[in-house]
């Protein structure tokens, strides 16, 4: 779900500088953590800052997915909780997607020296894949909200958030950092984020789907899905560069 961002959620923070005067300067090839050795060429991705920027927005995001695990572990272990928990996933994913659309860059719109035409028209494919994360969050968060409030009560409008997981962690397999000297690190974290992220959605279908017929299935399936959700969210946690 939204581990995704979940699930959403998990790929925050691959940034990019307009390359400077000194980016025809060879990289240094680097493994390992060592964020004291040379950067990417284009200043950011391994420096300093930039390992900083990115392990906060991450770690950000782990706090949200928590949350969010937490409030669908609840129901599903059928414990009394007070009313207003079963909004925090909505309320979580409207948050991280407005993070995801004014902070997850800082050289795009509406923070950066990017316009809004160049950050959504393909100038740089990884802020374009962070915005449309923020845009799904949103959306799903929304239709969550009206859901669970009783707005709309079609068993249709169940399946956007575990599609949005799916979604998400699909989208993580092709996630890149660019010239980042712990990509390889950071790429098998995304995947196996990803991996989780899809089998929360996937759980979250079937036990949706077989609600009627199988009572015990979905309770096993609600559980597996926010224990799922945890898992990524303590992973965020723990993520380093």
């Amino acid at each position: 779900m939204a581990a995704v961002v979940l699930l959403c959620a998990g790929p925050l923070g691959a940034q990019h500088h307009e390359p400077g005067p000194d980016t025809s300067a060879e990289t240094v090839p680097h493994h390992g953590h060592d964020h004291d050795s040379a950067p990417s060429s284009d200043g950011w991705e391994g420096s300093k800052e930039g390992v900083a920027y990115s392990e906060f927005n991450h770690h950000l995001a782990g706090f949200f997915v928590l949350l969010i695990g937490f409030s669908e572990l609840t129901p599903a272990l059928r414990v009394a909780a007070v009313s207003w928990a079963r909004m925090l996933l909505p309320g979580a994913l409207i948050l991280m997607g407005i993070f995801l659309l004014i902070w997850s860059d800082h050289q795009a719109w509406p923070i950066g020296s990017l316009s809004f035409a160049q950050t959504f028209g393909g100038h740089d494919p990884e802020i374009l894949q962070h915005k449309l994360y923020g845009i799904l969050s949103l959306a799903i968060g929304l239709i969550e909200i009206f859901r669970r409030l009783g707005h709309v009560v079609h068993a249709g409008w169940m399946v956007p958030l575990p599609a949005f997981a799916i979604l998400g962690g699909l989208m993580l397999f092709a996630h890149s950092h660019g010239a980042h000297p712990s990509a390889q690190q950071i790429a098998l974290d995304h995947a196996i984020m990803g991996t989780i992220a899809i089998s929360a959605g996937g759980t979250r279908l079937v036990s949706a789907w077989f609600a009627s017929p199988i009572g015990w299935l979905r309770s096993r399936g609600e559980i597996a899905w926010a224990l799922c959700i945890l898992a990524i969210g303590v992973q965020l946690l723990l993520y380093s560069e």
